[in-house]
Parts: structure tokens; C-alpha cells; sequence
């Protein structure tokens, strides 16, 4: 738990600066690089794409949070 909480606030804060150059908050980066993970997740079976280890973690929910602030942008115009 504490493992998955410290991958998505550095997910979260990578992705924020990719998009953004800064993060966006503690909280924020946290929720950002959960829900980043599960995106990312999604995206790379769909890509029989396997990245494994704290790396791979990381990397995985990065992809995810920079995918979804792409379409939140998109979606808010």
C-alpha cells in the first residue's frame, strides 16, 4: 500500500511536469498517478506491452497520467 501510494505521487508529479512543467499537489499527483497506473495498465495489455519491476510501475502509471491529462484537455477544449 505504502509502495503503491509513493509510485503514484512520483508518477503523478513526472506526468505534471511532462504536461504541464510543474505538479499539480501532493494529492493531486497521487490520484493522478493511481488512476495513471491503471490507464497506463490498460493501455500497454492492449500493446502486449510487459514492464516489470518499480521501474516498469512507474513508467506504466507515467504513461497512464500523461494519457489522461491529454484527454482531459482535449475534453475541456
Amino acid at each position: 500500500m505504502i509502495a503503491g501510494i509513493i509510485v503514484g505521487v512520483i508518477a503523478g508529479a513526472i506526468a505534471g511536469w511532462i504536461m504541464r512543467g510543474e505538479g499539480y499537489g501532493f494529492i493531486k499527483n497521487l490520484i493522478l498517478g493511481i488512476f495513471g497506473g491503471c490507464v497506463g495498465g490498460w493501455i500497454f495489455s492492449l500493446l502486449n506491452i510487459q514492464w516489470g519491476g518499480l521501474v516498469g510501475e512507474i513508467g506504466t502509471a507515467v504513461v497512464g497520467a500523461v494519457a489522461l491529462i491529454w484527454i482531459a484537455r482535449k475534453i475541456r477544449g
